[in-house]
């Protein structure tokens, strides 16, 4: 046979096999993207929502959950910020995470969202919080071969608090867009963003602050363009995303006084002194810190915290701020997902 005709033939077998292994690959791919989308839930199916009880000092109350997705390896479970915020601003991860295999787990903190709200200041204390996550997740059945916790703002504090108790718990913890320091947070509130401002602008939030008027309009109006715009997230305030709209709506005021103080500059409530920047070593499990250069919080301590970790990893959102999963959303989703899989596949330290 000529040589010239039979690499032709060749040629055309191989077209024709690969032609014919292209819609059995898109065919397994969509099998186990619908494997992982069903709902294995016995008995009647709310969409993925379970309710939870809790034990408390106070007693039992409920607090909501809902999982998107069914992957026994990789389970996510969200902690929003605030504190006093809900797990709604996580909504925009839907567009990246399921198509991934990670299953999501949206978990409203008591006194927020759709769970019990005790309204008692007694209440918000980050000991009890702990406790309450680790309930969390005894309920959902997570473990250290499945279990993936996300903290962001006064999340991350609160998923640095469960990793320094139970990371036996764990298989990953991510750390976004939160220092290890209180007491640094508000240095760099003071030291860096301050400085940011027009001199006037600062002039006239610190005279509110100093008379405790912070449910003056004004002080919110001043708040929004020169700080909210510009570190918390970065697009003009009317064209903020729904989600964080819905979830900032709902934010429980007492809640977030009561920990955070009425101040957006730094931390003056219960969480005033808390500073865990000496424990970072102890905590082995791989953990990922992200942040921000816009942030309200140093991003150069983020890094930091990152080298501390036995096996730490950092992703810096060079166009992000406080919600760098919306104003730098690409870089955000993808090295979340990067980091994950890697830790899926026995990595402890991700290059991103």
């Amino acid at each position: 046979m000529n040589i010239k005709y039979f690499k032709i033939i060749v040629l055309l077998v191989i077209a024709s096999l690969s032609a014919c292994k292209q819609p059995e690959v898109q065919q397994k791919a969509a099998l186990s993207l619908n494997n992982f989308l069903k709902d294995t839930t016995k008995g009647v199916r709310t969409g993925g929502v379970q309710v939870i009880s809790i034990n408390t000092p106070k007693g039992k109350f409920n607090v909501w959950t809902k999982k998107i997705g069914n992957n026994p390896k990789i389970k996510l479970l969200l902690l929003n910020g605030g504190p006093g915020g809900t797990h709604e601003y996580f909504e925009c991860m839907e567009s990246f995470l399921p198509a991934e295999g990670i299953e999501l787990i949206y978990y409203d903190q008591l006194g927020t969202g759709n769970s019990d709200n005790p309204k008692d200041t007694a209440m918000w204390s980050l000991p009890r919080y702990v406790e309450e996550v680790e309930q969390v997740r005894q309920a959902l059945k997570l473990d250290k071969d499945n279990f993936y916790l996300l903290g962001h703002s006064w999340g991350g504090i609160l998923a640095l608090e469960y990793a320094l108790k139970y990371q036996q718990n764990l298989k990953g913890l991510i750390i976004s867009n939160m220092m290890a320091s209180a007491p640094d947070y508000g240095k760099y509130a003071n030291d860096v963003l301050a400085k940011q401002f027009d001199p006037k602008v600062l002039a006239r939030i610190k005279a509110f602050e100093a008379k405790g008027d912070f449910q003056n309009p004004e002080y919110m109006q001043l708040l929004l363009p020169n700080y909210y715009a510009k570190n918390i997230c970065r697009f003009p305030v009317e064209q903020w995303p729904e989600p964080f709209n819905r979830a900032f709506g709902k934010i429980n005021e007492s809640l977030y006084v009561t920990m955070q103080g009425p101040s957006e500059f730094g931390i003056a409530g219960k969480l005033a002194t808390w500073d865990r920047k000496a424990d970072l070593p102890k905590i082995s499990v791989p953990t990922l810190t992200i942040g921000g250069k816009y942030d309200t919080m140093d991003p150069a301590h983020m890094q930091w915290m990152a080298t501390q970790f036995q096996n730490g990893s950092y992703l810096y959102c060079a166009n992000g701020s406080h919600l760098s999963m919306y104003d730098d959303q690409e870089t955000y989703m993808n090295g979340l997902i990067k980091f994950i899989n890697g830790v899926d596949t026995g990595e402890k330290k991700v290059k991103l």
